[in-house]
């Protein structure tokens, strides 16, 4: 991934994106190789998670995660998810951060050079474009090694640079190989003691989010 030593850098992940993305590549993501990975690129400024999260459950799979990222350097950007019942009676959860992302990504612009999307959601093509019309580079991390793709070929070829993220394996993958026992997050907070927390059990996006076809 090509990025200056000078470019001031933010990440802009879609959690529910990335998770799918890289299952569908038979590997787990570490989040803190991920982050030395870009720190080591450039002058990164932020790194910034967005989630939907079912708060009205006592226990969601993906909640340790979410704590662990919040304590070690991501900015998490969260919200509640909305449960509805569609016309065929099916329960349906809706947890869509595109408006969060595009918000806060056009409102930090002015502070960046470089802005990398991890995402292939092809509604995300316009703010791409409004960001370079800012002067921003704009990269996206997503995979042409499915089938389908994961990014839609409109958001692919209005970037100014597309990273697959199969290539990106050796470098931010969890260690040990794949399938292997899930490593163990270390949460420290301020004022507490550090303690750990087990990698959270891998949660399913089409239970836990609702595409916009079922909207």
């Amino acid at each position: 991934m090509f990025v200056y030593q000078s470019e001031r850098v933010a990440l802009f992940i879609d959690g529910a994106n990335l998770y799918a993305t890289s299952k569908s590549l038979g590997f787990d993501i570490d989040y803190k190789r991920l982050l030395e990975h870009f720190r080591k690129k450039g002058r990164l400024v932020r790194a910034l998670y967005y989630t939907a999260l079912a708060e009205d459950q006592e226990y969601s799979s993906i909640r340790p995660l979410i704590d662990w990222l919040d304590y070690n350097g991501y900015t998490m950007v969260t919200k509640p998810t909305k449960e509805f019942t569609d016309s065929a009676g099916r329960r349906k959860v809706k947890g869509n951060m595109d408006i969060e992302l595009a918000v806060d990504a056009m409102r930090l612009a002015d502070n960046l050079d470089h802005i990398v999307l991890f995402s292939g959601d092809g509604d995300f093509r316009s703010l791409v474009a409004a960001l370079q019309e800012k002067g921003r580079r704009v990269s996206i991390v997503s995979t042409l090694q499915t089938q389908p793709p994961m990014v839609a070929d409109e958001l692919r070829r209005q970037a100014d640079q597309f990273v697959d993220l199969a290539d990106l394996e050796a470098e931010i993958a969890r260690e040990g190989g794949r399938g292997v026992t899930p490593q163990r997050y270390s949460r420290s907070a301020p004022g507490s003691a550090q303690r750990t927390i087990a990698d959270p059990v891998p949660f399913d996006s089409r239970d836990e989010y609702a595409s916009d076809e079922d909207i």
